[in-house]
């Protein structure tokens, strides 16, 4: 029987003697021959871990979420032979799979309904420049800072750490709410590396519910355009990726465990040059 992803991998822990069995990419080479599969794999839904470290026949239960965001779960073996030998996108998901399956004709008095109509797909912003994918640039879109917090964060931040200011935006593949771009709340594009401060609000419904599934909507856009997130989460609020910091306030505390979380990212032989004396 498959093991869930925490207990497979303290069992791989304990086999192996190290704390990482699997380095990120050790089975890079071999998952790039699904496409679809890398698409449909998100760390955040697996406790942090990528999908890169996991071998290709091992036995462990998985999440994934198709395009169209039904999430499901599969070892590694049965999402690899689900498609077969017609490789259609919706072969990957069950629910897409049953949705693509033609139903049978009913015979009979009753009366079949005419089909409703389909509402067309809402257009995308033409705003968006034509960039590759994971560019940052200044958006004309994005909307404009409303914290104090955030205004301080990032005062806090220039201080301590060297970037170039200014850019507002990461251009992305998939439509995120109409756009082919996300705005970060902050962006380090030296290291690839977007900052985003969370609090409940005025009112306690800030990153919350329906809100905090946009959130990690727009985390699972930053890192497929190849960037990775860190969130400051404060007052009740959860850690939502393996990089995020659990804060009680901004201060010269907050400013170094971002700065520590950014070593764990890229490392310090990258991230110590930006740091100002």
């Amino acid at each position: 029987m498959p093991d869930p992803v925490p207990t497979w991998w303290a069992r791989r822990q304990f086999s192996r003697g190290a704390a990482v069995p699997y380095a990120v990419g050790t089975y890079r080479s071999a998952w790039s021959a699904y496409p679809e599969l890398v698409r449909q794999y998100h760390p955040e839904l697996n406790h942090g871990i990528a999908l890169s470290q996991v071998p290709l026949a091992a036995d462990v239960l998985l999440c994934w979420e198709c395009p169209l965001g039904h999430r499901f779960a599969a070892t590694p073996t049965e999402q690899r032979e689900r498609p077969g030998r017609v490789r259609r996108r919706s072969s990957w998901c069950p629910e897409c799979s049953a949705l693509a399956r033609p139903q049978p004709v009913v015979l009979g008095e009753a009366r079949a309904l005419p089909a409703r109509p389909k509402k067309p797909a809402p257009a995308l912003c033409t705003k968006t420049p034509d960039l590759p994918k994971g560019t940052p640039f200044l958006s004309a879109c994005a909307p404009k800072p409303a914290s104090a917090a955030e205004a301080k964060l990032r005062a806090m931040l220039r201080d301590r750490l060297e970037f170039t200011d200014g850019l507002n935006a990461i251009k992305v593949v998939r439509p995120f709410f109409r756009h082919t771009e996300v705005w970060p709340d902050i962006l380090l594009p030296e290291l690839r590396v977007a900052i985003e401060y969370d609090s409940v609000g005025r009112h306690g419904l800030e990153h919350v519910g329906t809100r905090e599934e946009a959130d990690r909507r727009k985390d699972r856009a930053v890192r497929g355009a190849g960037w990775e997130v860190v969130r400051l989460r404060t007052g009740p609020l959860e850690s939502l990726g393996p990089y995020d910091v659990q804060l009680t306030g901004l201060g010269r505390v907050a400013i170094d465990r971002l700065v520590e979380r950014l070593r764990e990212i890229r490392g310090p032989l990258l991230v110590d040059p930006y740091l100002r004396a």
